[in-house]
């Protein structure tokens, strides 16, 4: 196992653990992208996402680049939700303007019961580009591993691409809800088992992106994706070497379910841009830190209206200095100017630590 430099700034880590810090930490979902001019000069070297993804060399070099420009709390692993499904056979392959597709999805009994979990050394690109940027970022700060959720990934899975309607994995749900209970079965043992895989390649957080559980009923999410995710987080390694690793959860839409999401046992709750962070703050404070939750749109306005938003998200969350990572609702747009993040991510810290009497 390699070693590691020591940390120089734990903010983001303390923040989740609900321990006190001087300021309030910020990493942005996406943030290494196409927003970034150097991303877009990388992806075209790469010739293709995959090309990115699969390249530790080259996933280095993007995770680095918005660490490199802005003073961001935390770095995040550059890959994709759906590694896990690519390796259990499915077949991933993106269409310009279109999102990722899969040639396999499961439209059968026999598709379903013939799932397995990615045999071993398939993911191998994955892990050995976390011990590159972990070694590369020689202790600047965080890095934080991530899966999509056994729900989300069930998504791709079924409807073999992104959807808006989920007609033909809610069709599955409610028609054969055994079957839909053995792919998330199976995920969750590969979410988990591929999430400590990248605690152990030196990942010093986890997050899990339940980008659809929102598309659910209440009393679907809690059987269909709720469930599985507590399943994942109690399957987690959350101590390595004597040091906590955290784990984040996020459902987009879901902070009507926040109470029960703050049950599952992560140490944090990424909440979207549609859940006042002072009431979740109320509700579950003593259980959970809680990431969020600016609306990425904000991006596009100008630098006195960016900074507006983001003192009026601190100051909703309250003059508190444990418990809060600043970030967006959702991923940053490809469109955003990045010298819009240069105001968010200062008066992220400038503000914060004016509320702690800084």
């Amino acid at each position: 196992m390699p070693q590691f430099a020591p940390l120089k700034n734990d903010t983001f880590l303390r923040a989740l653990l609900r321990q006190p810090t001087e300021y309030t930490p910020v990493w942005l979902m996406r943030q290494a992208g196409r927003y970034l001019p150097e991303y877009r000069a990388t992806r075209q070297k790469a010739g293709s996402f995959m090309g990115l993804a699969t390249n530790p060399d080259l996933a280095t070099e993007v995770t680095l680049q918005p660490i490199d420009r802005y003073p961001l709390d935390a770095a995040i692993l550059f890959s994709d939700i759906l590694t896990v499904p690519d390796a259990m056979g499915l077949g991933l392959y993106f269409v310009e303007g279109e999102g990722p597709k899969f040639e396999r999805p499961l439209k059968t009994e026999e598709d379903v019961k013939a799932l397995q979990l990615p045999p071993a050394g398939s993911l191998d690109y994955v892990f050995n580009a976390v011990t590159q940027i972990r070694t590369e970022l020689n202790g600047r700060v965080p890095l934080i591993g991530f899966s999509g959720s056994p729900w989300t990934l069930a998504c791709y899975m079924v409807e073999g691409q992104g959807s808006r309607e989920f007609h033909t994995i809610k069709k599955m749900m409610y028609a054969r809800p055994d079957l839909m209970h053995h792919i998330l079965d199976v995920n969750a043992r590969a979410v988990a088992a591929y999430l400590n895989a990248q605690i152990d390649a030196g990942a010093q957080a986890v997050m899990i992106f339940d980008s659809w559980g929102g598309a659910l009923a209440d009393g679907a999410y809690q059987q269909f994706s709720l469930q599985y995710m507590q399943r994942v987080v109690s399957l987690l390694k959350r101590e390595k070497d004597g040091v906590k690793i955290p784990a984040i959860v996020f459902t987009k839409g879901g902070g009507h379910w926040a109470e029960e999401i703050a049950a599952i046992g992560a140490d944090a709750m990424g909440l979207d841009w549609t859940a006042n962070l002072g009431k979740i703050r109320a509700l579950v404070g003593h259980q959970m830190a809680l990431q969020g939750n600016i609306d990425p749109s904000i991006l596009f306005a100008n630098p006195e209206q960016i900074a507006a938003e983001v003192r009026r998200v601190l100051d909703c969350y309250g003059p508190h200095n444990t418990g809060h990572v600043f970030n967006l609702g959702h991923g940053i747009s490809q469109f955003t100017p990045p010298e819009s993040v240069t105001v968010l991510v200062e008066t992220v810290h400038s503000h914060s630590r004016k509320l702690r009497g800084g």
